[in-house]
């Protein structure tokens, strides 16, 4: 249990440190390249494992490792924007029900089973999308304060069905930190490159900020993937059940958080948007 909760306070931190990151005025794309140097660094001194550049190649998995890389970067930067834009709760909303994606992947690539309660949860997250990303003020939802969210929705939804089937086929249990760490490693060097060609047109300039933000969000980051990973060896508890506890405790964190140190205006229909948010993750997780 208490791998599980450090990984709900890890998740749950990284979107109050995009959101402190739009506060203080901290280059996002800069921290985010930190961010994942710094995880692939954790990644490599958390493993047991000796292994050469040439090995990680050769590794069935590399090619699965690079897709991971070039989403997570893409993905990272939607959750930060999603979080400085539309607020905590949206953001953590709008990620957490992408666990829908994998559920619906499985059905085809795994042959589970689809019932009315799990069809009835998949409808419900994407409403629950919907409602969250109304803004307070005006009632309303426009394309731009909507388009964030529902490419977070899509894209956390993609990073987890990938990492899920790359895991379940070709990953070995002692190479879980060699895997995590290439991909972060590859998500850290197109960062690089996004910079450098910043840099050539002229429009780079090192935000010192952004290397100790970066640092702090890729320690958190490693450890909320490392921690739940470990909390999913646990024998005593099922997949589902993990998943379940996990999504649901991170929604409502981040929104009391985001009420209570960042001031967000919640109305009726985005406190419903996060209730259905519960009862979606629930029944899918559930059925």
């Amino acid at each position: 249990m208490i791998y599980l909760l450090l990984s709900i306070l890890a998740s749950t931190l990284i979107f109050v440190i995009f959101t402190l990151f739009g506060k203080y005025k901290i280059n996002t794309l800069q921290a985010i390249v930190f961010n994942y140097f710094t995880a692939f660094t954790t990644g490599i001194l958390s493993s047991t494992e000796t292994i050469t550049v040439n090995e990680i190649i050769n590794e069935d998995w590399f090619y699965g490792a690079l897709f991971l890389g070039f989403l997570f970067i893409a993905i990272f930067n939607v959750m930060a924007l999603t979080a400085q834009r539309n607020g905590l709760s949206v953001a953590s909303v709008a990620s957490k029900m992408s666990v829908v994606i994998p559920i619906v992947f499985g059905l085809y690539a795994y042959n589970e089973s689809l019932s009315i309660v799990k069809t009835v949860g998949i409808l419900l997250a994407l409403f629950a999308v919907y409602l969250t990303s109304i803004k307070a003020k005006t009632g309303k939802v426009s394309f731009k304060n909507l388009w964030l969210p529902i490419l977070l929705f899509f894209g956390s939804g993609t990073i987890d069905t990938t990492i899920k089937y790359i895991e379940t086929t070709y990953v070995s249990d002692n190479g879980i930190p060699i895997f995590s760490a290439t991909i972060f490693a590859i998500a850290g060097i197109i960062g690089i490159i996004i910079i450098s060609a910043e840099a050539i047109k002229g429009k780079f300039k090192l935000d010192l900020k952004s290397i100790f933000g970066g640092v702090i969000l890729g320690i958190v980051n490693y450890y909320s993937i490392y921690m739940l990973l470990k909390a999913l060896q646990v024998d005593s508890f099922e997949s589902s059940s993990i998943f379940t506890i996990n999504n649901v405790a991170i929604v409502m964190l981040s929104t009391l958080i985001g009420l209570a140190f960042f001031k967000e205006k919640l109305s009726i229909k985005n406190w419903s948007g996060i209730a259905i948010a519960i009862l979606s993750i629930v029944l899918v997780t559930l059925a």
